[in-house]
C-alpha cells in the first residue's frame, strides 16, 4: 500500500478519533476505488454545514448506531465528500478544513486555493 499524501504533498494526518472518521473508520481521509463518495476532505463542521447537508439529504446529525455513526455535532471533524463540500462553498456555508488531513484526491474536485481560504489548524 502507498503511503496517503495530503493537498500540501506530505504525508497525510489523521483527521478524527472521536467521533472515529474516514471511509475505512481509521481516523484519516484515506480513500480507495471502493469509496465512490471521495470521503477526502477533513472538515470541522459547523452549525450551517450540517443544516445544509440535511436540507440535501444527508442527514449528519442524527446517529446510526447500526452503522457505527454517532451523529456530528458543530466542532467535530469528520471526513466529508469532497463534492458536498464544493456544494456547501458554491452555497457560501463550507465549514473550515484541515488541510494536512485532507487528501491529496480533494484537488480532483476543487481548488487548494478554495482549501486555503478555509484552512484552520487541526485540534
Amino acid at each position: 500500500m502507498t503511503e496517503s499524501l495530503n493537498v500540501l504533498g506530505t504525508q497525510l494526518q489523521d483527521c478524527s478519533f472521536d467521533p472515529l472518521t474516514g471511509y475505512f473508520r481509521d481516523g484519516c481521509c484515506k480513500t480507495a476505488s471502493v469509496d465512490t463518495g471521495s470521503h477526502v476532505i477533513c472538515a470541522r463542521v459547523t452549525k450551517e454545514f450540517l443544516e445544509f447537508s440535511r436540507s440535501l439529504g444527508n442527514d449528519l446529525i442524527t446517529p446510526r448506531p447500526s452503522y457505527g455513526f454517532p451523529g456530528l455535532q458543530p466542532g467535530d471533524q469528520w471526513c466529508l465528500c469532497a463534492m458536498r463540500w464544493k456544494e456547501a462553498f458554491d452555497a457560501g456555508v463550507a465549514p473550515p478544513v484541515v488541510l494536512e488531513s485532507t487528501n491529496e484526491r480533494a484537488l480532483q474536485f476543487v481548488t487548494l486555493e478554495q482549501l486555503q481560504a478555509h484552512a484552520i489548524a487541526s485540534t
